[in-house]
């Protein structure tokens, strides 16, 4: 096609795509806002939360956290205890999602 390679055309449409997507969001990556705005955090509300193996209070105590610490979390609640990011659980009741999290 008019002499020049149909990789190349291809090459060069999916630049000027991306340098168009580019311009259109004003520089930002594209969706970052909105996956973070889905990431599960929650802030810790009592004076210090004990950090448990599993969901239960006859699981072990593996760490504590202080009262505001934020930590990542899963939207996942069983018999009252919250899935953390780090596969820990916590007592949901002592936890609240913050402003900007995604938790259920």
């Amino acid at each position: 096609m008019f002499g020049i390679p149909v990789r190349g055309m291809v090459v060069a449409g999916v630049l000027a795509a991306a340098g168009l997507m580019y311009v259109a969001n004003e520089g930002k990556k594209l969706g970052v806002e909105e996956v973070a705005a889905r990431e599960c955090r929650v802030t810790v509300i009592a004076d210090v939360l004990n950090v448990r193996s599993g969901p239960a209070d006859t699981q072990p105590i593996v760490a504590t956290l202080p009262r505001d610490a934020v930590v990542g979390a899963e939207n996942r609640v069983e018999n009252g205890f919250r899935l953390l990011a780090d596969g820990r659980w916590v007592k949901d009741e002592f936890v609240t999602p913050t402003s900007d999290s995604g938790c259920a």
